[in-house]
């Protein structure tokens, strides 16, 4: 039998780099970024989450369940992850950045392979350069270590990675797969190439 896979789209930032425009609102051709996002998922998970500590009515529109972080304060990714680890009940969880709107169609595939095959806590997309620490798929237990993490006071993302066993899983065949959007000049790249 098939495990069954969540996914929670972190949109929960500030967005500085954005003027403060809430990233996963942003329109990119004629679409909300998060649809985009969405779009990447619906054929490879079973459901969809929302990680939103702003707007949560607008992004409920899209009909998946929206939470904001258990801890306020904008405490970064791994406050998001905890949160929609503590309310998965699947096997494992995919996290994913709601202003990556040209994610592998491969991307769930490929990483349960890799986090099996190594027998990993949780494997990371890497763009064959670069890993990227916001798209990775992970098992539901850890978010107790997670939150214990988040307790002491840390918040660094690779520093909680480096405490499991960790599978990378390259991308390199796909380079374009993680470009984020983080100011409006990226957004206009972005455009250019998802009209091609």
């Amino acid at each position: 039998m098939a495990p069954q896979i969540d996914a929670v789209i972190l949109a929960g930032g500030m967005a500085r780099r954005m003027g403060g425009n809430d990233k996963g609102l942003v329109s990119l051709n004629g679409q909300a970024m998060i649809c985009h996002t969405i779009d990447k998922l619906k054929s490879q998970v079973d459901g969809i989450m929302i990680n939103a500590n702003r707007n949560q009515e607008q992004y409920e529109q899209w009909g998946y369940k929206v939470f904001s972080d258990q801890d306020s304060g904008y405490l970064g990714p791994l406050a998001g992850m905890v949160t929609a680890l503590k309310q998965t009940e699947a096997d494992y969880l995919l996290v994913v950045p709601c202003d990556c709107p040209m994610l592998p169609d491969d991307l769930v595939v490929r990483l349960l392979a890799a986090l099996e095959q190594q027998q990993a806590d949780l494997a990371i997309a890497s763009d064959g350069e670069y890993e990227q620490p916001v798209v990775l798929l992970l098992k539901p237990h850890l978010a107790t270590s997670m939150q214990a993490f988040l307790d002491g006071g840390d918040r660094k993302i690779f520093l909680w990675y480096s405490q499991h066993k960790v599978a990378v899983e390259s991308f390199a065949d796909q380079p374009n797969a993680f470009i984020n959007i983080n100011t409006l000049e990226q957004k206009n790249k972005v455009e250019e190439k998802i009209a091609k």
